[in-house]
């Protein structure tokens, strides 16, 4: 699990290193990161510096300090000046300033660009002439190498910003917000996360990872039955959405369910034709699959209800999302997507896009249920306020279906045994990972059917 830090975090950790050890240097050892990383990069060539006034602009210029010596380096000072001692070691060194001009015509010689113009602190975007510079980066093709973050982004936020595009980023302690939401997370290239010495606490947002996974996934053992390995009942489709029953299905028996049992409106021929070990009607059973592709229904909150009369943890899903029975939802989870979630809160989906973990937080908190917030960046929320992000995969599997999948697969998780949130976490970050391992326009049902494969191949790896 990775520890996701706000600014804020870091820059606490900083100043109590320099409360207590005055005599670390953490500059430096920034610096001969950005260098190490910088020749790891492009080992040869010559390297331009973009510097700014403030830490991150040092920790540029000592990097440079430390290239100067074997290779061609250029310092543009992006705001017209920058801190003195690293300006001072950088030339010394042997590094050449430029102007603005210069730095741009110097683009076509250059191996690669150090980004260092504006860190953590820092407002989002950028002024124009930089902006200008950031973009002729982009026209040359030039690889760039952003310190802390890519210049204009807010460390904080998912928003893209007007800002460098980075081949790679490296920064310090622990990755930030923007290294991990999407969009701004497009725009950090490969991240390398260095140790400089900072003592930082755990907060409340976290990544998952692919060994979280693994030591999540209910594995069976040679006790194990049908039962013990959990019963879902699946409640979705209808005779205008029947696909989204089958893919429901396909989710929650690929992710190992023990038994599936079907109770929705699409047509028991269907399901049963694909599926023979899907039991029709009800019984039995640990969890519960709620609402993907019910369309318009008079009896939705009927329907739902029937649930949490029945004490069963449930996924809901779609249409069933805006049927939620009064009192607080412990053990379920809620699966919307942008619109979805911006509907339940009474907001529109551009706020709840610009503000994903802060919409997230507020329903998990109003309803007492966890959040799986789907997207780009897949956010897990529990009424405590912790967030888990999610395994990242491909952008192949934004399509119609993958949501139903989706569901399937947390209620097979949430039958099992798993929490919600777990559920959520792992449910979400297996397809990713999947998706990731095949590449390609696969359909959610194609992918689902490869999930077992990659299951078997990551808790063999325990």
């Amino acid at each position: 699990m990775r520890q996701i830090l706000s600014a804020k975090q870091i820059r606490d950790a900083e100043q109590h290193v320099f409360d207590t050890q005055p005599d670390v240097d953490l500059m430096g050892r920034a610096a001969a990161a950005v260098a190490r990383i910088a020749d790891a990069v492009t080992p040869e060539g010559t390297v331009l510096v973009a510097v700014g006034p403030g830490y991150n602009g040092g920790d540029g210029l000592f990097a440079a300090a430390r290239l100067a010596p074997h290779r061609p380096v250029l310092l543009w000072l992006a705001m017209g000046k920058a801190h003195e001692a690293g300006l001072e070691a950088a030339v010394r060194a042997g590094a050449q300033e430029v102007d603005a001009v210069g730095a741009i015509g110097s683009l076509v010689d250059c191996s690669l660009v150090i980004d260092a113009v504006t860190g953590l602190g820092s407002r989002p975007g950028l002024p124009a002439q930089v902006a200008t510079f950031a973009a002729a980066c982009e026209d040359e093709h030039v690889t760039v190498l952003s310190v802390d973050l890519p210049s204009g982004l807010d460390a904080d936020a998912a928003e893209p910003h007007e800002s460098f595009r980075a081949a790679h980023t490296v920064t310090f302690a622990a990755p930030k917000p923007c290294h991990v939401l999407q969009p701004a997370a497009s725009r950090c290239g490969r991240l390398h996360v260095v140790d400089i010495g900072l003592d930082v606490e755990a907060g409340n947002l976290r990544q998952a990872e692919e060994s979280d996974v693994a030591r999540w996934w209910p594995v069976p053992h040679e006790g194990s039955d049908k039962y013990s390995r959990g019963v879902v009942t699946v409640d979705t489709g209808s005779e205008t959405y029947p696909g989204a029953a089958l893919l429901s299905c396909a989710g929650a028996l690929h992710a190992g369910a023990g038994m599936v049992r079907y109770t929705g409106r699409a047509p028991s021929g269907l399901i049963m034709s694909r599926f023979p070990s899907v039991v029709i009607g009800d019984g039995r059973s640990e969890a519960t699959v709620l609402g993907s592709g019910w369309g318009d229904t008079d009896n939705a909150a009927s329907r739902v209800e029937w649930a949490k009369l029945h004490r069963l943890p449930a996924v809901v899903d779609a249409d069933a999302l805006y049927s939620l029975p009064n009192g607080r939802l412990e053990g379920w989870l809620l699966t919307p997507h942008a619109g979805e979630l911006g509907r339940i809160l009474g907001c529109t989906r551009a706020h709840v896009e610009a503000q994903p973990l802060e919409c997230a937080r507020e329903a998990a908190r109003h309803t007492g249920a966890s959040v799986l917030l789907k997207g780009a960046t897949q956010y897990i929320a529990e009424p405590s306020g912790r967030v888990t992000i999610a395994v990242a995969g491909p952008a192949w599997t934004a399509r119609a279906g993958s949501g139903d999948v989706l569901a399937g697969i947390c209620g097979a998780l949430l039958a099992s045994g798993l929490p919600a949130w777990k559920a959520g976490v792992v449910g979400a970050s297996i397809q990713a990972i999947t998706a990731t391992r095949h590449p390609g326009p696969y359909t959610p049902d194609d992918l689902s059917a490869r999930m077992p494969q990659v299951i078997a191949e990551l808790t063999s790896e325990l």
